[in-house]
């Protein structure tokens, strides 16, 4: 499967014009594809969070970015003007016209074919497939990084948002899913595995500075970290909650957060209200995936405290790829999760962690049981070095392309 040209329509949250850690995957597929195609076409759509609108196209020649501009907003000033009016809601109709309009406009801007079209977001694969329809476009894939058959609640959005998907499926020549639960998730809401044919599991992986661990020696002792957005859904107030009892039984074990934004301050407040300052360092967001890795491998004990929640809410920890467990197997930390994350289950079976119910009480236990339990540690982190030595985007992404190419050579649908 030859590919000379992708073009790559995806979003990102925007602070001061700047583009922020937080977006749909741009770094990993820049890393991967600018060394191997003459053209990329990169489409960034500003998430509704950020402190701009415009989409902002980016046009590469080999390594190299030689074009950079945003679309402006006259335009599309329709639903620029709509996308202009306040709310509080993350997901805005105004920005998905937004998203679709740019990626046509992109596409007859800049010019030219691209043999591979890759769509973050059903809305992006809906206007891609308009571009396969017209000729622009030869292979077209719908990439989801997060998915769940409720995530909007019992709402006519949520009816809206599964009809998206269920078409973005079943019409996009391939799709990759960061977790193998999506699939689960799309039968209930559904689909067919006749439906699916063509879903590849492609799941989130790591640079390769990401990927180095200390001897226990070096790690500092009794030392827990916490990486990742700090919803309570996701655990962080488990997370310090459980250092609480922990202390009872060793009163030396300390717990690392790293990451900012929402939920810093009313974690901060927990702190505060159960006497632990002296034990919890926060680091805040960190930017650099190296510097990050470096303070997660110098720890002890990861954790991956994820909340079962509510099953009609928005939740999706039951269907994604969690990329905190990855970061800690890669720094050869033993983890310890809860029940909900797949890839939390995956990991506690191939023996590089143990699973806890999502309570303080079994939280905590787990954890004293590992910190106090050497020989169950050493066994634990000797599996975690093993299981992440080729957890690359490199690997991820040939692996995807040969998977595509192999279904195109054996099937009659492309």
């Amino acid at each position: 499967m030859e590919i000379k040209s992708v073009f790559i329509a995806t979003f990102s949250q925007y602070e001061k014009a700047i583009r922020q850690p937080r977006n749909g995957m741009i770094e990993q597929l820049l890393y991967f594809f600018l060394p191997k195609v003459k053209n990329l076409l990169l489409l960034d759509q500003p998430h509704p969070v950020s402190d701009s609108i415009n989409p902002i196209i980016e046009i590469y020649k080999g390594v190299k970015m030689k074009k950079k501009f945003s679309i402006p907003s006259f335009s599309y000033l329709p639903i620029y003007l709509f996308c202009r009016i306040k709310s509080q809601n993350r997901t805005r109709i105004s920005y998905k016209l937004r998203d679709f309009f740019s990626v046509i406009f992109t596409a007859f801007k800049v010019g030219g074919k691209y043999d591979l079209f890759i769509g973050l977001e059903a809305i992006n694969l809906l206007a891609g497939l308009f571009l396969k329809k017209i000729g622009r476009v030869r292979t077209v894939v719908y990439y989801v990084s997060d998915y769940s058959p409720t995530r909007f609640g019992k709402t006519l959005f949520n009816s809206i948002y599964l009809a998206l998907d269920r078409f973005a499926v079943r019409h996009a020549d391939f799709t990759w899913d960061v977790s193998p639960a999506m699939k689960k998730g799309r039968m209930n809401a559904g689909l067919s595995e006749h439906d699916m044919k063509r879903v590849l599991h492609v799941p989130n992986a790591l640079f390769p500075t990401q990927i180095k661990s200390l001897p226990i020696s070096k790690r500092i002792p009794n030392s827990l970290v916490y990486m990742g957005a700090l919803y309570p859904e996701f655990g962080s107030d488990l997370a310090i909650e459980a250092l609480k009892e922990i202390k009872k039984k060793i009163p030396d074990t300390t717990l690392r957060i790293i990451g900012g934004g929402d939920g810093l301050e009313r974690l901060k407040n927990l702190v505060k209200k159960l006497s632990l300052e002296k034990s919890v360092v926060f680091y805040g967001f960190i930017g650099s995936n190296s510097e990050m890795a470096k303070i997660v491998r110098n720890s002890y004990l990861g954790l991956a405290p994820y909340r079962a929640g509510d099953s009609s809410s928005r939740w999706y920890g039951w269907y994604g790829d969690a990329g905190k467990i990855r970061q800690y197997v890669a720094s050869g930390l033993p983890v310890v999760t809860t029940q909900v994350p797949p890839l939390g289950t995956h990991i506690v079976n191939l023996g590089a962690g143990i699973m806890a119910k999502d309570t303080v009480e079994s939280f905590s236990k787990e954890i004293i049981r590992l910190l106090l339990d050497k020989d169950l540690y050493m066994k634990l982190t000797e599996k975690s070095e093993e299981i992440s030595r080729d957890n690359t985007w490199e690997n991820v992404y040939s692996k995807a392309l040969k998977d595509m190419e192999k279904i195109i050579k054996h099937s009659v649908y492309l």
